[in-house]
């Protein structure tokens, strides 16, 4: 059994008792306080001069790093907040089309951003670098630039070009210790034609391009040699899966102008191992240990990482000694997974991903960074705790690569990450790529790949978008994959564009990213229906719930829909709120205000989500994967997000939470059917699936009930509804999935009409097909007023809170579409983010339901906190 250990202990046990001596400690320096940033245009220095120590920055703008330069402006209010209204055109240099891919456009003759800008800082190294080699890092600089240490330039702008480069140097040379240091860069902002990011028609990218020193900036010192890049490959036994094979690769790095010898040793839990190494000079060199020279590195009856709902994701402990004639020169610590991801293309022609030799059906979501690349490790835990909560295993990154607490917790937690490059941009036009490009392309591959090649949660990489790349380019960019033995598939882009080198990539690109209604996604066979592998999808538009829409929507201009709203909807075929307005209004009748409106589209975003989702799940395997476009916005907006910008969960994410249950009872929209789904290795006998028909007055107008065993991930297909009789035009129609206890597992409800949804299929576009005649909801207008009974109470358990709320319908009627939410006081905010079992929820007459919510004491504040609840027909109270 592999077994783990703290890091402590590790170091006391294998380096102390070897009598090994121990030379001033390492030093970590990140230099995120004390920046000052100024416009070229404004100073009259060059670097030799701004990096000398005591230079005076007097008017400049203070900042703290990693920030792009308009996020510096920003954060002094230099700027307004470029997230509110449409502030943005306040912004000099905004004179583009907010929506358009800004990316493609050069910058304005008069834009503050057109000439570099310059980051300033200080730092003093303590006496422990003394007699160390010293490193000064940087985690990601947008998109040239020119560095300066101490009066000397350590670097040129035609070195540090692009936008997903890393870079290491030594400055043992130049930093000085005891005593202060000056750094000064000059960035330089991306043009059209260079490889550098963009947020294509997702949202606005801010008129610096996002320029700017956007990762941490860090020193380091280590011993002559250095440790980089560690990774462990697991070759796994199948199907037994009792065996596991380990190879160990970390990058030796010889800082000397000489040759020199060193001892590698390593722990794995209880498994250590040496090796001697020697590097020439200058030096630097991937060391291989693997299981023919370690026999130790056989691993029997392994702790494997898997992904939610497949199983734990174990993680292991390596951590890894570099000596010199005894001395610790260098150290590394990492996590890993023993884990095997692999893919086939099956005779449908679709992609099918495998995780330790089972099929997994891929169901996630598209993540973007925030528009000013800000963020924060709670930020990120917070979002993808949101992720799991929703019941997804993937987040996709185009283009947006994100830093290392981000896939830390994703390691962590078992979430699977697809990390590729982005569309519509330089990147895929590799027909005016100059000699430049390629190199720089492929010095980008090699500095990301290093970074993720090791992590559990990485299991594919797109080398292309929206096409794959020509034979010269993939060529390129496979042998850099090879050489750093990326050990997971490689697809050549999100497109089933066929590859001029590679060939077929099992996956497919065809929409929708536009509204369409929940029978679409069970009656398409061409386009973006449940077969095969989606890679961005989704019923396009989900306007936030009303308490978010007045957080970035001036007060005169919440309605009616409007100019500002449509400011912050997307760009193209996406710039306003049309097609989902329209069929809102069909489908549920015209709203004659704000909270009309936010409520309807809550109850439309949660049906059309949710039926994508599930549709994909029940043809499993047909339906290989699906990844909603997309899961979050880069700022406050109308489109393609399961939450908004605030982290407010609304109807989107009630539904995509709701079809994602790890063993689940839903409604097929074709025939009618019952269906249950597992994403579960285990088993589940006598189960209970049970059906019941509602008109809109509450009646029950059918019910049945079937035992069934539920096997590992299986999906189940119980017997059709019969066409309601004698019910109301509109109807409700509720699933209940119990175990063989009697508990409830699984509980779902539909609203339906008998006038069908037909769709316009010869007029489909690329990213939508129209309806020729909407299904008529508008009873749902009818419906009487609720009596809902509540209880709630509160409990704290250090610094957690849960909120354990009971509903009654009271009435003899339908309570619909009822929304919790918990307050911090009576009258005041929501607590977010939270994470609610179940909400969005609907009860028939004399239901009772229990559901508990889950918050940090920190989010909630210390006001008596309380329950809200409000609904279709039911009035707003609250519970304290």
């Amino acid at each position: 059994m592999l077994s783990v250990r703290r890091l402590v202990p590790f170091f006391l046990l294998l380096v102390t008792p070897l009598g090994c001596r121990m030379q001033n400690a390492d030093v970590t320096l990140d230099l995120r306080e004390g920046w000052a940033i100024q416009s070229s245009a404004k100073v009259d220095q060059g670097g030799e001069a701004l990096s000398a120590p005591g230079f005076e920055t007097a008017g400049w703008h203070r900042a703290t790093v990693p920030t792009t330069v308009v996020g510096a402006l920003v954060e002094d209010e230099t700027f307004p907040d470029p997230h509110f209204a449409m502030n943005m055109r306040e912004i000099p240099g905004t004179d583009y089309e907010i929506g358009s891919n800004f990316s493609n456009v050069e910058m304005s003759e008069d834009s503050p951003f057109r000439v570099p800008w310059w980051y300033r800082t200080e730092f003093t190294l303590p006496t422990d670098a003394s007699g160390r080699t010293v490193w000064l890092r940087f985690g990601g600089i947008n998109f040239k630039a020119n560095v300066w240490l101490n009066g000397q330039r350590i670097a040129a702008a035609d070195e540090i070009a692009g936008a997903w480069r890393t870079h290491e140097f030594d400055i043992t040379g130049v930093a000085r210790v005891d005593e202060p240091n000056a750094l000064a860069v000059e960035v330089f902002a991306p043009g059209t034609g260079d490889l550098a990011l963009t947020f294509v028609d997702w949202n606005p990218m801010p008129p610096d391009k996002v320029m700017g020193l956007y990762r941490p900036v860090t020193v380091a010192t280590s011993g002559p040699l250095a440790l980089r890049h560690p990774q462990v490959v697991s070759k796994l036994s199948t199907p037994e899966l009792d065996r596991a094979e380990l190879t160990v690769k970390v990058f030796a790095r010889n800082a000397t102008p000489r040759p020199a010898t060193g001892t590698l040793e390593g722990a794995i839990g209880d498994i250590t191992f040496s090796s001697e190494i020697s590097l020439g000079a200058g030096e630097e060199r991937e060391v291989v240990l693997t299981p023919a020279e370690v026999p130790e590195l056989v691993v029997e009856h392994p702790r494997l990482w898997w992904p939610f709902q497949y199983g734990e994701p174990n993680l292991h402990d390596l951590q890894l000694v570099l000596k010199v004639d005894g001395v610790v020169s260098d150290r590394s610590e990492s996590r890993f997974g023993i884990r095997e991801f692999t893919a086939d293309i099956d005779e449908n022609g679709h992609l099918v991903y495998q995780i330790n030799g089972k099929n997994i059906l891929v169901r996630g979501a598209g993540w973007t960074s925030e528009m000013m690349l800000r963020y924060s490790t709670e930020r990120m835990e917070q979002e993808l705790r949101y992720v799991k909560d929703m019941g997804l295993n993937t987040v996709r990154l185009e283009g947006k690569l994100e830093w290392e607490e981000f896939f830390d917790i994703a390691d962590r937690e078992g979430l699977m990450i697809m990390p590729g490059w982005c569309c519509c941009h330089i990147w895929e036009r590799w027909d005016e790529w100059g000699e430049e490009d390629l190199p720089i392309a492929v010095a980008q591959l090699h500095d990301q790949i290093l970074r993720l090649r090791g992590r559990a949660s990485v299991f594919t990489w797109l080398n292309g978008s929206d096409n794959p790349p020509p034979a010269e380019v993939e060529k390129a960019y496979l042998a850099t994959l090879d050489r750093l033995s990326f050990p997971n598939p490689v697809v050549s882009s999100a497109t089933e564009k066929v590859a001029e080198y590679s060939g077929p990539s099992g996956v497919k690109m065809r929409g929708p990213y536009e509204w369409v209604p929940p029978i679409y996604w069970y009656t398409d066979e061409e386009r973006g229906g449940p077969h095969g592998f989606a890679t961005e999808i989704g019923p396009g538009p989900a306007p936030p719930p009303v308490e978010s829409l007045r957080l970035f929507i001036p007060e005169d201009k919440l309605w009616p829909v409007n100019e500002v709203w449509n400011f912050h909807a997307g760009g193209g075929a996406f710039k306003t709120l049309d097609v989902f307005n329209a069929a809102m209004s069909a489908r549920y009748g015209a709203p004659e205000n704000l909270e009309e409106y936010a409520l309807k589209a809550q109850v439309a975003a949660y049906e059309s989500h949710r039926a994508m989702f599930e549709s994909f799940r029940e043809r499993k395997y047909t339906a290989t994967g699906v990844i909603q476009w997309m899961l979050n916005n880069a700022w406050p907006g109308m489109i393609w997000h399961l939450y908004d910008y605030y982290l407010r969960p609304g109807g989107s994410y009630f539904g995509a939470k709701k079809a994602n249950e790890p063993l689940h009872v839903q409604y097929a929209y074709d025939d009618r059917s019952v269906v249950v789904v597992s994403s579960s290795l285990q088993s589940f006998w006598g189960m209970k699936a049970t059906a019941r028909v509602y008109d809109l007055n509450g009646v029950e107008r059918y019910s049945r009930s079937d035992t069934l065993d539920v096997g590992p991930d299986e999906t189940f297909k119980l017997s059709s509804l019969p066409e309601p009789e004698g019910s109301t035009s509109t109807y409700f129609v509720v699933l209940t999935l119990d175990d063989s206890a009697g508990g409830t597992i699984s509980r779902n409800v539909y609203w339906l009409s008998t006038t069908p949804e037909v769709m316009a299929w010869d007029k489909s576009r690329w990213y939508y097909t129209p309806v020729k005649q909407y299904t008529d909801m508008t009873g749902l207008n009818e419906l009487s007023p609720a009596e809902v009974k509540v209880t709630a109470r509160f409990t704290t358990v250090e610094d957690d809170g849960e909120a354990r709320v009971t509903l009654e319908n009271a009435s003899d009627g339908m309570a619909f579409f009822i929304h919790l939410s918990v307050r911090k006081g009576e009258d005041s905010e929501e607590v977010l983010p939270v994470l609610w079992e179940d909400n969005d929820v609907t009860l028939a007459p004399g239901e009772t339901l229990e559901l508990g919510a889950t918050y940090t004491m920190k989010d909630a504040g210390s006001a008596p906190l309380a329950v809200r609840i409000e609904g279709w027909n039911v009035a707003r109270m609250t519970v304290q």
